[in-house]
């Protein structure tokens, strides 16, 4: 029987056990032995990838492993339609079918219950808490096995224009001063005995008044970046905005990507690593009240949700038009080329998402693109290897060659902004693993739209609960 024809029925008959109730992953496993000598390590590794702004990156990162190991490594760039599927097909088919694979942390419980992904052989002790932040490693972590090497990601993260929060600091300081200076001057007016010794006062307290530092600024405009949805209504009431402002605070309600923030302190869909159907709770009183919150600030912001894009809300924060937005990680690059180019003409900086309210709790949504190795691969040592190599050689070149922000946290970086990302992927929820709960996602998104646009937000959310629960019981 030859290799391909093997490896075929392999395939046919993991798909098979795997749709039958009660089998293990570890005993489908247990088939691809080798005893026979049957499976021949192939010539080349493949690679497979899903974003074209990988591929330079993978071709740079395969010349120089051959360079230095002699083994060639052949990146293939696929589409990302139906993906696990694909290289299902290959395997079937006798094709190139990866021997590793880049693919979201969220696909991860599919990929491991059809063969597709095997814990990885950490021999250099690199996915650990020492390199990767509980995020990064929860995201690949399924059933306390680890089956990826974490290598990028993206969340969601609170943008604000700094040069108008800048000059926002500055005019609150004059104002202050002005203030303090009315209050001595009426002090002195008050104390003073003659004329003579008025002038004199007042004339020594005007020649002693101190430049304002950048260093006064800069704490000054802190004070004034809002941490929860309270303060950015109060700091709404309040602000005297440049007249190119539009909005002071707008963002992409139709995509729940932006909005997870706001439930996601809140609930709970698979525990911490997204894999525990066992752990689901969506209807609770706390995430009540993060949604009438959410839906209070549709009175004060009306945004359109039907009409709002992503693409729109961050140009519009490019031309000034928007104090603070939700953005993702992709903006840091977007904002440095359209600074480059001279069509983006402010400063900004990167905080943490602020809190529902003084009182309730928030917490972005992060992606883990991972390096996964194929469980029918014929070198998977080999594979295992080239993808520590990603991860710990070539990562100081992934964000130049990419744009994309490596998931290894001990990496040093020019841009500041880099390392605020890092820090609110730190303590992001990743995207939960679980095919049974698959459908979440978009009925979540619909879910939002209805409270925004007004609906009541126990019904919305106890119905959304509830058809969740129905179809993890239909899966059991």
């Amino acid at each position: 029987m030859t290799k391909r024809i093997y490896s075929a029925l392999l395939v046919i008959l993991m798909t098979v056990l795997v749709a039958v109730n009660g089998y293990h992953h570890q005993d489908a496993m247990a088939v691809l032995t080798d005893d026979d000598g049957i499976f021949q390590k192939k010539d080349n590794l493949e690679i497979w990838y899903t974003d074209e702004t990988l591929g330079d990156y993978l071709a740079r990162a395969a010349l120089q492993y051959y360079q230095e190991t002699g083994v060639r490594v052949v990146p293939t760039y696929v589409s990302g339609v139906r993906y696990l599927e694909q290289i299902n097909q290959a395997e079937i088919d006798g094709t190139n079918a990866p021997d590793l694979y880049i693919v979201t942390n969220d696909m991860l419980e599919k990929a491991y219950l059809s063969g597709l992904a095997v814990p990885i052989k950490d021999e250099r002790e690199l996915v650990n808490e020492q390199h990767f932040s509980k995020a990064a490693l929860s995201a690949v972590t399924y059933q306390n096995k680890l089956l990826g090497y974490p290598l990028y990601f993206e969340t969601s993260l609170f943008l604000y224009n700094e040069t108008y929060l800048h000059d926002m600091a500055v005019a609150t300081i004059e104002a202050e001063r002005n203030a303090a200076e009315g209050e001595a001057a009426q002090e002195m007016i008050d104390s003073a005995e003659s004329v003579e010794e008025l002038d004199l006062t007042v004339s020594a307290d005007a020649a002693s008044d101190e430049p304002v530092s950048e260093e006064m600024i800069l704490d000054k405009e802190l004070e004034l970046v809002p941490v929860s949805m309270d303060r950015i209504l109060t700091f709404a009431e309040s602000y005297d905005a440049p007249e190119n402002v539009e909005a002071v605070f707008k963002w992409d309600v139709s995509d729940i990507f932006y909005n997870y923030f706001i439930v996601g302190d809140t609930i709970n869909i698979g525990g911490e690593n997204g894999d525990d159907f066992n752990q689901i709770d969506i209807y609770n009183q706390p995430a009540v009240d993060c949604l009438l919150k959410y839906q209070e600030l549709n009175q004060f912001f009306s945004i359109d949700s039907a009409s709002v894009s992503y693409d729109e809300v961050l140009q519009d924060f490019m031309d000034g038009k928007i104090v603070f937005t939700v953005a993702t990680t992709d903006a840091i690059n977007r904002l440095k080329q359209a600074k480059e180019k001279g069509e983006f003409q402010y400063d900004y900086a990167i905080t943490s998402i602020p809190q529902v309210s003084d009182e309730l709790s928030s917490r972005s949504l992060s992606v883990t693109n991972a390096l996964v190795i194929n469980g029918y691969s014929a070198s998977t040592d080999e594979a295992n290897r080239f993808a520590a190599y990603l991860i710990d050689g070539q990562e100081e070149d992934f964000y130049t060659l990419t744009d994309k922000i490596p998931a290894k946290n001990d990496i040093q970086y020019e841009n500041d902004a880099i390392y605020a990302a890092l820090d609110e992927y730190a303590i992001s929820i990743p995207m939960p693993k679980m095919m049974r709960t698959s459908s979440f996602w978009a009925q979540l998104e619909i879910a939002f739209t209805k409270v925004w646009d007004g609906e009541d937000v126990d019904a919305t959310l106890l119905t959304l609960d509830q058809t969740v629960r129905e179809q993890i019981a239909k899966t059991e």
